[in-house]
Parts: C-alpha cells; sequence; structure tokens
C-alpha cells in the first residue's frame, strides 16, 4: 500500500494506493463523504486500486467546491500517478462522477464501473420513493462533511440541467457498465434510461443486496466490481 500527496489548484489531495495491474479508480459516494472504499478487502482483485480522498474531506485539504473542480481533481491525480489511461469505478455519488468525468475525458477512461448510482435526473417521483425508504435500509455510520455536501448537491443540479447534457451523454463513446442494487430504496429506472443512451453502457441488477453491499456483503461486492473492472479490460 501506498500513499500519496498530490498538489492540486488550492489544496492538497490524499490519495491511497493498493494492488497491482490495470489502473482502477475509486470513488465513494455522498458527495462529501470520507472515502469509504478505501479497503483492500474490498478492492477489484487483479488491479491496481487508486483511491483518492475527496477535496475538503478526510486527509484532503480545500473546502466546498463544484463538479467541474471534482473532474479536474481527477485529471490532476492521474497525471500525477503517471496514469495513462484507467478504469472508473463508482458507487452512488461517485457513479454520476464518474459518468460525468467519462464524458469530459474520454481519453483518459477505459471504461466506467457505476453502481447504484442516481443518474443525471432530478425527478419528484424519484425522490419521493427514496425518501419514503431511506429509514428501512441498513445503517452504514459514514463522516460526512456537509458544507462539501451541499456544494456538491448544487453543483449537480446545475449539471442535470445544461442544455447539452444529453447530447453529450449520446456521444460518449466511453463503456460504461451500470449496476443497480436490488434492494436499494433509489429506484433504477434513470440508470436503465442512461444505459440505453449511452454507445456503449448495459445495466444489471446486484440481487439481494442494499445500497450499501460493499459494507453488509463486501464479498459481493468485490467480485461484482472486479468481474465489471475485467470485462472493460477484455471489450
Amino acid at each position: 500500500m501506498e500513499t500519496h500527496q498530490v498538489q492540486a489548484p488550492g489544496a492538497v489531495l490524499h490519495v491511497r494506493q493498493t494492488g497491482a495491474g490495470p489502473a482502477v479508480l475509486v470513488l465513494s459516494g455522498g458527495p462529501g463523504c470520507v472515502h469509504y472504499l478505501a479497503d483492500d478487502a474490498i478492492a477489484p482483485a487483479g488491479f491496481r486500486s487508486i483511491h483518492p480522498e475527496p477535496r475538503g474531506v478526510g486527509r484532503s485539504t480545500g473546502g466546498p467546491h463544484d463538479m467541474e473542480r471534482a473532474v479536474a481533481d481527477l485529471e490532476v491525480v492521474r497525471e500525477a500517478l503517471s496514469v495513462d489511461r484507467w478504469i472508473v469505478v463508482g458507487h452512488s455519488w461517485g457513479s454520476d462522477l464518474a459518468v460525468r468525468y467519462a464524458v469530459e475525458h474520454p481519453g483518459s477512461v477505459v471504461g466506467v464501473v457505476g453502481v447504484a448510482g442516481r443518474g443525471p435526473q432530478q425527478d419528484r417521483t424519484w425522490s419521493a420513493a427514496y425518501e419514503a425508504g431511506r429509514d428501512s435500509e441498513p445503517v452504514v455510520d459514514i463522516e460526512l462533511d456537509t458544507n462539501v455536501w451541499e456544494s456538491l448537491r448544487a453543483s449537480f443540479t446545475t449539471w442535470v440541467q445544461h442544455p447539452s447534457l444529453w447530447r453529450e451523454l449520446a456521444d460518449c463513446d466511453v463503456p460504461v457498465r451500470l449496476l443497480a442494487a436490488e434492494l436499494d430504496v433509489r429506484p433504477a429506472w434513470p440508470l436503465r434510461q442512461l444505459a440505453e443512451l449511452l454507445p456503449h453502457g448495459t445495466f444489471d441488477v446486484v440481487p439481494g443486496v442494499p445500497h450499501d453491499f460493499w459494507s453488509t456483503h463486501p464479498g459481493t461486492w468485490r467480485t461484482t466490481v472486479t468481474a465489471a473492472c475485467r470485462s472493460l479490460t477484455q471489450a
């Protein structure tokens, strides 16, 4: 295991790296959560896993920022670690960030594995279903910076309302594997739609697991993510 302090504009980003093989960038959710996926036991097997702690969260300095800055930080990390192209694995908010990163920097991304994301939408019925079911979810205690959360959620809304969003997604040539958790209270229809829109998008459901199955079913998480990453190296 290695750690790196990567200098970015206005911040120093703490990055953890483990394993060997093709490079995989791993993004956790929130936004504004500490990097809860930086665990060797759930890292994709046979890959070099890179876990940057988000700006303003955990050991990374900086503060509230927008999605543009979050995407730019990923490029700073890639260049600092001398990675040519990498697979990007994202959970929840991290899935949505991974998709945007692939759209804006397709030359840097081999493919995306997006797990249990929201999708680029702000639909009221989706939000109502989530709010109705969230108290029934398994409780996973994750540290959250509320200021970073608020700034990135506001920026997410700006992104999904951008007039060229759907054109950019439809033109994105990066392979994207979208996965929903069967027991997630978050409706999966936005991910199905996104998979249909993306030229090389696929959609599947991981059976019998909740949203945070990286915590509740770590073996299933590792097997699922490893298989998805391997499929991208063979594409």
